[in-house]
């Protein structure tokens, strides 16, 4: 660290830094005036950063890294914001709605395999693909807008955990579908991870309300409370990691635990700043697997299953919506807003081309139409809502 202030040559990394800021904010200007979330800007700064634009960032472990902790952070205050009792009142539409959302997107991909003629595992495992929606990004636009707290926000993101809490059945399924299967400990260990979620959603069902030990010693002490409120957040998550469910799940239970505690106001105002900065790491991270050679030579392949994509799980998760007593206008908003390919899927299609399931070209065609969902995904969500005159 001494070496740094003492070099007279800057450090590459904080000139790195640096760049990447100041891409942020010219991008974050440009779209502040014409009123686009700054999700956009930070998915272009990867594009123009990243290895297929300018070449100058070019440690992409680490970025995605640190792209996971703003996940981890999201998922944690979104817990914070949500009562547990009221987001189980509505389990029909998670449950129900997530099993649907596979099942219906599976058979639209039985569809394209019929005439493409591919592979039932190929088949399905594209369908686990396509359905999983963007905690992040539809999050941050519920947040975005004070939507969050509505009575359709909180159904899809109602929604959106059901799909995280699903994710380690379906990577488990993809595997078996690669002749990998999970041994013994591995399964025993996600049964008591998953009993032990339990226990804590029913523990914090029965207490409704309590108070964090402690509370009245560190309530005036800010630097105290910022590691606090880092092991409140990580903590969870490392644990749920260990059992090998997903670190956002465990982050997301320990929110819902704090929102529970009183005075947890302080976990909030401390972890705030980094959640703002990790996040946008994440959605750098996502803009640098845009790879624009590889776009530009298979542009004809990925408009049309773009499109295909947005259309089939915009129209899916409006009729789901629909169908759990909601009007129409709020159903086809829903669906917008649930239309992209969520940061999950990554996971699924990684895991399908490392089991030689799927190609190396189909592999990094499923990643560029991610990617391009989660950038196309505010204008569609925006677009929808004019149409619809909510706004």
């Amino acid at each position: 660290m001494i070496s740094i202030f003492l070099a007279s040559q800057p450090s590459p990394v904080i000139l790195k830094l640096a760049l990447i800021i100041l891409v942020i904010i010219a991008l974050g200007v440009i779209l502040r005036y014409f009123r686009q979330p700054y999700i956009i800007a930070y998915i272009v700064a990867g594009i123009l950063l990243g290895k297929h634009g300018l070449n100058i960032i070019t440690d992409e472990v680490m970025i995605n890294q640190m792209g996971e902790y703003g996940l981890i952070l999201l998922l944690f205050f979104i817990g914070m914001e949500i009562s547990l009792p009221n987001l189980l009142k509505m389990w029909k539409i998670p449950a129900f709605g997530t099993l649907l959302q596979i099942v219906l997107s599976t058979l639209v991909v039985c569809v394209l395999g019929q005439i493409f003629d591919w592979q039932m595992n190929r088949v399905i495992i594209i369908g686990f693909v396509i359905s999983f929606s963007s905690s992040a990004v539809v999050i941050k636009l519920l947040q975005d807008n004070n939507e969050n707290k509505t009575k359709l926000g909180q159904s899809v993101i109602s929604i959106l955990i059901m799909q995280d809490i699903i994710f380690v059945p379906i990577l488990l399924i993809t595997n078996y579908l690669g002749g990998n299967s999970p041994s013994i400990n591995d399964i025993f260990l996600q049964l008591i991870g998953g009993s032990l979620i339990l226990l804590c959603i029913l523990w914090v069902l029965k207490k409704k309300e309590f108070s964090l030990p402690f509370s009245g010693l560190i309530e005036k002490d800010h630097e105290l409370q910022v590691f606090l409120a880092f092991i409140a957040c990580f903590g969870f998550a490392a644990l749920t990691a260990f059992f090998g469910l997903s670190a956002a799940l465990g982050a997301f239970v320990g929110g819902l635990i704090f929102h529970a505690a009183k005075s947890s106001k302080w976990i909030h105002e401390s972890l705030h700043s980094f959640r703002v900065v990790f996040v946008a790491l994440f959605f750098i991270s996502i803009g640098m697997m845009i790879d624009l050679q590889f776009l530009a030579s298979n542009y004809k392949i990925i408009g049309t299953l773009l499109l295909a994509v947005l259309v089939t799980n915009h129209l899916i998760n409006a009729l789901i919506i629909h169908y759990f007593s909601r009007n129409w206008k709020d159903s086809l908003y829903g669906g917008a807003l649930l239309a992209q390919i969520g940061e999950l899927s990554f996971v699924v299609a990684l895991s399908a081309y490392q089991i030689n399931v799927i190609s190396e070209f189909s592999y990094q065609l499923t990643v560029i139409i991610i990617s391009l969902t989660l950038l196309i995904s505010p204008f569609w969500i925006l677009g929808t809502k004019k149409i619809l005159k909510l706004r």
